[in-house]
């Protein structure tokens, strides 16, 4: 990619302790599609937010490489190896990646070049079909084809409130927690269940936008109201902070983000991120 890159991401790769992908894919979007723009929204949203954040000090200093943006594909399996060809060399040299999506089935390729991870996801369905509109690899399969790369058992999601029949009547359903749950019960609670049930001491997170409520974050593909709360999710990522190895921001569709307040979100999302794996791991 030539031009704008996310704030401060002015480190060679060499020197960067974190490397940020943009991941334009949004071709098995099956309602509203428009993610592939996100990238480029999100990385003008973060130049509006401080360096560092004043509640996670002391924080060091950060030292980031923008990849770019990876190719965009007409096939899922040809975006899936280029991703696993981008980002394999910064997992094996132990540095934090950050994907900005695209759509959410650029998830799997990723965590599977992480291997022995627990995968812990925030997001409004549970993405956990066999196959989607003749796809294995739908962005409503990715927590089912994650759970085929790290087990059942280190897979969870928080604030589901959208299942379909299938995904409910099998064995194998993934582990979640609904957002009518979080309300009644509390996010603290939630989060102890996730940490509880998942194995894996390594966690990578993703962070499907359409988690989070729809009056917080519109411009997405599938937006379903009773969502979580933006601040919810900020608790989630300080309470695994230390287990925190990546992540990703997804599904955010800019043609449907008035005032771009999605892609704000967003990036203040990974900024949070980058701060909470720095606090924890950077000295």
């Amino acid at each position: 990619m030539f031009g704008l890159t996310f704030a401060d991401a002015d480190s060679t790769y060499t020197d960067a302790d974190i490397v940020i992908y943009g991941v334009p894919y949004d071709r098995t979007s099956s309602f509203r599609s428009g993610s592939r723009e996100a990238p480029s929204t999100v990385r003008r949203a973060s130049y509006g937010f401080e360096v560092k954040h004043f509640e996670h000090s002391p924080v060091p200093d950060i030292r980031m490489h923008d990849f770019g943006d990876l190719d965009d594909h007409l096939r899922p399996e040809d975006m899936m190896g280029e991703i696993e060809f981008s980002v394999a060399p910064a997992v094996k040299d132990k540095k934090f990646t950050v994907a900005i999506g695209g759509e959410h089935s650029v998830t799997s390729p990723i965590v599977k070049q992480y291997g022995s991870v627990s995968v812990i996801s925030v997001d409004a369905h549970l993405d956990s079909r066999d196959e989607f509109m003749g796809s294995p690899y739908s962005h409503a399969c990715v927590m089912r084809r994650c759970s085929d790369i790290v087990g059942i058992d280190n897979v969870f999601v928080l604030g589901v409130r959208s299942i379909s029949e299938e995904e409910l009547d099998r064995d194998d359903v993934i582990p979640h927690i609904t957002s009518y749950d979080i309300t009644e019960k509390g996010m603290q609670k939630a989060i102890d269940i996730a940490l509880d049930s998942v194995k894996n001491e390594k966690i990578y997170l993703t962070i499907d936008i359409d988690g989070i409520d729809p009056a917080f974050a519109p411009g997405t593909g599938t937006p379903e109201p009773f969502g979580l709360l933006p601040i919810d999710v900020k608790r989630l990522m300080n309470a695994i902070g230390e287990r925190l190895v990546g992540m990703d921001v997804v599904e955010i569709s800019p043609p449907y983000d008035h005032s771009n307040v999605t892609s704000v979100l967003g990036a203040r999302l990974i900024k949070e991120g980058i701060s909470i794996y720095a606090k924890h791991h950077i000295s």
